[in-house]
């Protein structure tokens, strides 16, 4: 039987009745979701079910670093931040700034911190060799970036406004708008993944990735906020948006998914 927009929203209002009771009676908010959140499937499928396994780096420190992911192989450039410069082509969509700031629990700066972002184009489709969305990709949009912080924790960058995309897991599944997010800290050990969304989206309800987040108050510091003091005049709108890695107003990280 084909699993619908209609099963999962039944399944999403089951899991908030269960955590608001769960408060209710006593026990504590829960800032980051659960893995075995069963609307999200693929969540379901895929986490961790034993426990982490430990290298051996006593022979080689850099043991665990030479197979790490990386976006680049080379250092930080001017442009890396700005997704509009990095061909020859304008791309194609709505311009948008998105920054803020790197905090700690205290609501300290973290300085000197590599963050990177990946994002579909305008049209919701990742330039990605593994994407089956039927969308144009855009020549002039590969959809990466990356930055460091600077003394005051301050990120920036300059993109397209990203697109909403199907994603299969049910019938009629849509994703909302979202940039992800990686901050690596001073090891890709210490890797945190996160995604950033945009005010107002219709599609929250319907999307058993945010939902995941049953608390809404943590649901909502992944939503960015418009600042018309980020945008530039005939260029770009401006959103702000900050990461705090822990205590109770952290952001929700993609924790063993």
């Amino acid at each position: 039987m084909t699993l619908t927009q209609a099963d999962i929203d039944q399944e999403i209002a089951a899991e908030h009745a269960a955590y608001e009771k769960r408060v209710a009676d006593g026990a504590p908010v829960e800032h980051q979701p659960r893995r075995d959140y069963a609307p999200y499937r693929s969540s379901v499928l895929r986490h961790p079910k034993q426990p982490p396994i430990s290298i051996d780096v006593t022979q080689d420190p850099e043991l665990v670093e030479l197979s790490s992911p990386a976006f680049g192989e080379r250092d930080i450039t001017e442009i890396d931040n700005d997704l509009t410069r990095q061909h020859d082509g304008e791309p194609i969509g709505e311009r948008i700034t998105v920054s803020g700031r790197l905090l700690d629990r205290d609501g300290r700066p973290l300085r000197g911190q590599l963050v990177e972002i990946w994002q579909s184009n305008s049209a919701g489709r990742y330039a990605h060799q593994r994407e089956q969305h039927d969308a144009p990709l855009d020549p002039n949009f590969t959809g990466v970036g990356r930055t460091l912080t600077d003394d005051d924790g301050h990120y920036h960058f300059t993109t397209i406004q990203p697109g909403p995309y199907p994603w299969r897991q049910h019938l009629n599944a849509w994703r909302p708008a979202h940039i992800h997010f990686s901050i690596f800290g001073s090891a890709f050990t210490q890797r945190l993944v996160t995604q950033m969304y945009f005010p107002s989206d219709p599609l929250f309800p319907y999307d058993p990735i945010i939902q995941s987040v049953t608390d809404d108050a943590a649901r909502q510091r992944l939503v960015a906020t418009y600042d018309h003091s980020l945008s530039v005049p005939e260029f770009s709108m401006g959103y702000a948006w900050d990461i705090v890695l822990d205590g109770p107003q952290a952001t929700w990280i993609e924790e063993g998914r």
